[in-house]
């Protein structure tokens, strides 16, 4: 009895395929750029580089984060989590070698852990990569969803946030052909 239990779970992880059944991990801008910072593939990373998501962790280590955290009894802005949490930080559990804090808003963070959708092969099947982990933005109102995590009344800096007018910002499709 115990045998055909293992027999039928051995037959179902393999089915299901070990791959999916692990977390995500966290590969960082620099992977990321290595495919997407070509003019023929609409160069997102040039698009993100020039953004204020590439900044972001920065911006805790200026004058301006260190009296806002003052004034909210935090030591020190770029190593608070109520901070990073927006700025740059995933969980380290989560952290490939390769992802690194001080690159600020990167990829990852709006698309999904994408150690499960890096391979050419997956990216260039839409549906494959969504099914790896790759948040799928062709739902309508995905965006502003994952936008939303951190453009909110829970920043100290927070402004009407007009999704329209910032997604023209930072929008970086991959061209059709």
């Amino acid at each position: 009895m115990i045998t055909r239990f293992l027999a039928v779970l051995l037959i179902l992880l393999v089915a299901v395929g070990f791959t999916s059944l692990a977390q995500n991990k966290y590969i960082g801008v620099k992977m990321c750029s290595m495919c997407h910072k070509a003019e023929k593939t609409g160069n997102q990373f040039g698009v993100w580089q020039k953004s204020k998501h590439a900044e972001a962790y920065k911006t805790l280590t200026g004058a301006k984060a260190a009296e806002i955290a003052k004034a909210k009894g935090i030591k020190n802005a770029a190593e608070a989590p109520e901070c990073l949490e927006c700025h740059g930080a995933v969980d380290a559990k989560l952290a490939d070698k390769t992802y690194d804090v001080k690159d600020g808003v990167q990829c990852e963070l709006c698309h999904g852990a994408g150690s499960g959708y890096k391979n050419m092969a997956v990216m260039k099947d839409h549906a494959k990569a969504v099914a790896a982990g790759l948040r799928d933005f062709t739902v309508k109102g995905a965006a502003e969803k994952v936008c939303l995590t951190c453009h909110n009344e829970k920043s100290p800096t927070h402004a009407a946030f007009k999704f329209d007018e910032m997604w023209a910002k930072i929008k970086h499709a991959v061209p059709k052909g």
